[in-house]
């Protein structure tokens, strides 16, 4: 079909829909936008990959390229012209790194200056702060430096504003495989769970699998996340259980022997052993004591008896946070990040919480893991998100968490749909595995007196929910909040969510547990309806709806439609890209991953149509919006479906993008091609 053919096909699709009533449009989930402002859709090609190429895309694969190419290309770019040497970069001073000749990056200042982009408009987001720019003369708003280029301390800047970062002394430990958790362990074994792990190595020796890679008395696997959720659910991971098809639920809810890890050297190995920690130096003997024990693994049998009962908290003992009113922002993958939450602050927001985190990737210290759970000041109310498949890894992070986090609970994600997660038997996997999930909370729970709280969906599969069964019994194991996602793993996005099932939960659950409902809140009618239905119900959590219009919190508060014209969002963008600059820096790294970000976020909220514009108010979050004119140019521009047009609203606030910039988004979510994602 060609060109001419297509932009018929759609304008009559477009006739159509002006001719239906705003009524028939609702009930075909299409936005009902008065008729002044229909336009017929642009024609563009069929991908929502947005570059600043004018060339045709090449058809062929690219040659996937080795670790060992990658790290040298890396290499190279470290050492161009356009990566200065920070220290440099700080002072201006050629002699002011004290690596010299052996650092990686650029110290030709001169060539730096030659090749570095124009300064973007505005002033640097660290003037007001106390002391200088800490990017100096990388800074993309060097012109605005006050005292030119003087040394900053980038740390004194997010120590004043952001905690929980990862102790540098702390990861190399974890690299190590040096530091303990006597508090994990003693309950896991009090649980009767370390031994399970210990005979179950014991068993994989004797057959002779391989060697293990063993963790303080436990078996370390990559249980649950060897990959972020960037990787493609189509890839398969070795070791992986299979997850059941509909007619084999039955089969799959049996405990299946963890998988095994072998060690990568030698050394790796003496790391686990009984002298593990006669190598070690003092600094790293010191830090373990104050986060976690350095010992010998043999007197880990000794750390509690199993009639200990002073291991236990009483509910009493425990930390306690009435949710009952409060505005709760979901935690949210890529999008949720510490910019978007400060953002979603300024709107009104009282509870927030940090993206998912894998507990495996924490206990092996990788930094981008590590940042999921960073903190601004500004967040008075916050926790952090972990996922794991199995009780060992869930407790021993929820203790390393308590020791090196400040926040206010830590929720427990039993309700993740991903694939690459669920296929680690993590995230809605769990419920298929009641007395896993058992174990996981109440280790969690028995090792800290801050709430643990649960997210969960409805079921595994679509038409067999069984949170309700469950619902008494997960307030028993320790859990002080149970959040109930109204579907089904199956389900994903698809439909509507659940909340009558959700309401027959809310009033089974025990009075000491606190029930949070989730799914399709869109509008402050939306958060009426729900609390009104259910008054067992403490409060509900903003998940897409604040992905889409962040002022969701504004009008709940001022129960109000908040008829938001183009410029206020602008402003709402601006501020993101400050806490942006702010967080990932000024320089043209922090400035790019600011515009990645910032463009993820824009691929949700041109789904928001203005109340204006609608024959029927509220806009449903389940509304496909038609193609239309804003009331202005830029409210048009918000409203389109193209990644270009995203880029040009970056542009507007971060400048030009680079040569062969290109952009597509990650979540499948955000679009309406398909059914599964609503």
């Amino acid at each position: 079909m060609d060109g001419s053919s297509v932009a018929l096909v759609e304008e009559a699709k477009a006739t159509e829909r002006a001719e239906k009533t705003p009524e028939e449009l609702v009930a075909k989930a299409i936005a009902p936008v008065k008729r002044e402002f229909l336009r017929p859709p642009p024609l563009r090609p069929c991908n929502d990959v947005a570059s600043d190429s004018k060339s045709t895309p090449s058809t062929f694969v690219k040659e996937k390229k080795s670790k060992r190419q990658l790290k040298r290309e890396r290499r190279q770019e470290q050492k161009s012209a356009l990566n200065i040497c920070s220290e440099i970069a700080k002072t201006g001073n050629v002699n002011a790194c004290p690596y010299n000749e052996k650092c990686r990056f650029s110290h030709d200042l001169e060539a730096y200056k030659a090749q570095k982009p124009d300064d973007l408009e505005g002033s640097c987001p660290f003037t007001s702060a106390e002391g200088a720019c800490p990017y100096g003369l990388a800074c993309r708003f060097s012109g605005t430096h006050k005292d030119g280029v003087a040394a900053g301390n980038l740390n004194l800047h997010k120590k004043n504003s952001e905690i929980n970062g990862l102790n540098k002394d702390v990861q190399k430990l974890l690299w190590k495989n040096k530091i303990r958790f006597p508090k994990a362990d003693a309950k896991l074994k009090l649980l009767g769970l370390l031994g399970k792990a210990n005979s179950k190595i014991k068993t994989f020796e004797d057959k002779g699998e391989g060697d293990l890679k063993v963790s303080n008395g436990t078996q370390a696997t990559n249980d649950n996340s060897c990959g972020e959720l960037v990787i493609d659910s189509d890839n398969k991971v070795e070791g992986s259980p299979k997850m059941p098809e509909e007619d084999d639920v039955e089969g799959f809810a049996t405990d299946e022997p963890r998988p095994t890890k072998k060690i990568k050297s030698a050394t790796n190995e003496e790391c686990c052993t009984g002298n593990a920690d006669n190598g070690a130096s003092v600094q790293e003997k010191d830090l373990g004591k104050s986060c976690a024990q350095i010992e010998p693994e043999s007197t880990t049998d000794n750390v509690f008896s199993e009639s200990d009962g002073s291991l236990k908290l009483h509910p009493r003992e425990k930390k306690l946070i009435d949710f009952r009113e409060k505005l709760y922002l979901a935690p949210l993958t890529t999008v949720g990040n510490l910019p978007f939450r400060r953002v979603c602050k300024m709107l009104g927001a009282d509870v927030t919480c940090g993206e998912m985190a894998m507990c495996t990737n924490l206990l092996q210290g990788q930094a981008s893991e590590w940042a999921l759970l960073r903190r601004h000041s500004a967040e008075d109310l916050f926790g952090v998100q972990i996922c794991g498949a199995y009780p060992d890894t869930v407790a021993r992070t929820v203790e390393l968490i308590d020791q090196e986090c400040e926040v206010d609970f830590i929720d427990i994600n039993m309700g993740c749909p991903i694939d690459i997660v669920v296929n680690k038997g993590a995230g809605s996997a769990l419920l298929t595995k009641p007395m896993r999930m058992k174990n996981i909370i109440e280790a969690a729970s028995g090792i800290v007196d801050k709430p643990i709280t649960v997210k969960v969906r409805t079921g595994f599969l679509e038409g067999r929910n069984r949170v309700d069964s469950l619902i008494a019994d997960i307030g028993q194991w320790g859990a002080n909040v149970v959040t109930i996602h109204g579907r089904s793993r199956q389900q994903r996005y698809s439909k509507l969510a659940d909340w009558e099932y959700i309401y027959q939960c809310a009033r089974k659950a025990p009075e000491a547990l606190q029930v949070l409902g989730n799914g399709d809140i869109f509008s402050y009618l939306d958060w009426n309806k729900h609390k009104s239905g259910c008054p067992e119900l403490s409060t509900c959590m903003i998940a897409r709806g604040a992905l889409v219009k962040p002022w969701i919190f504004t009008e709940i508060k001022e129960q109000r439609h908040w008829d938001i014209s183009s410029g206020e969002r602008l402003n709402i963008l601006k501020d993101y890209v400050r806490c942006g600059l702010e967080h990932w820096g000024s320089d043209t790294k922090g400035v790019e991953t600011t515009r990645h970000f910032m463009l993820e976020w824009l691929s949700y909220t041109y789904r928001y149509v203005p109340v204006g514009l609608l024959d029927v108010i509220p806009q449903q979050l389940n509304w496909r919006p038609p193609s239309y004119f804003g009331r202005d140019d830029l409210e048009t521009l918000m409203a389109s479906d193209s990644a270009a047009d995203w880029i040009r609203i970056s542009e507007m606030l971060l400048g030009k993008v680079p040569p062969g910039f290109s952009f597509a988004p990650k979540h499948k979510s955000n679009a309406y091609d398909r059914a599964e994602n609503g």
